[in-house]
């Protein structure tokens, strides 16, 4: 059995992986700056309760809990700005490299290659396994446009002008 790999269409669910991701970064930006401390406590007791009375050192409880009570108290503005910035400019970008604009691809890579720094201090700081796995896939997608920005720079440069 032969898998036929195709990088394009590999990049291009990438990227509209990347789109839904900063979606949810737009709805979570604004539903963070909306709610109440009280209620992103409430909802982080509500999703731990369960795990932490059958095993009180339940990592991933113990860390959902954790990251819920600094959310409600330190990062909420800060969080839900970043949130809003990051995914208002990641769709633009994405926007395009979708329509295969020359400009986009490496405005992606530094778009997201600087959200990277941040994340990558984030987790020196304080590892966080979803921020981890996020910056995998941001380097994945990083190294995918970059590909696919050589390639159609090839592309453009074998036309002729006319």
């Amino acid at each position: 059995m032969h898998i036929h790999f195709n990088l394009d269409k590999v990049f291009v669910v990438s990227i509209l992986l990347k789109s839904l991701d900063a979606i949810a970064e737009l709805i979570g930006g604004v539903l963070l700056l909306a709610v109440s401390p009280h209620f992103i406590e409430h909802l982080t007791n509500v999703l731990t309760a369960h795990a932490l009375s059958q095993n009180s050192d339940n990592f991933w409880a113990k860390s959902i809990s954790h990251d819920g009570q600094e959310l409600a108290h330190n990062s909420r503005l800060y969080g839900g700005l970043y949130l809003l910035i990051h995914g208002i400019v990641k769709i633009a970008v994405i926007i395009g490299v979708l329509k295969q604009k020359l400009w986009a691809y490496p405005a992606l890579i530094v778009v997201i290659g600087g959200f990277m720094i941040f994340q990558i201090i984030e987790i020196v700081r304080r590892f966080s396994l979803g921020l981890t796995l996020l910056s995998a896939f941001d380097a994945f997608i990083v190294v995918l446009t970059y590909l696919e920005w050589q390639k159609h720079k090839r592309r453009l440069a074998a036309k002729p002008a006319n």
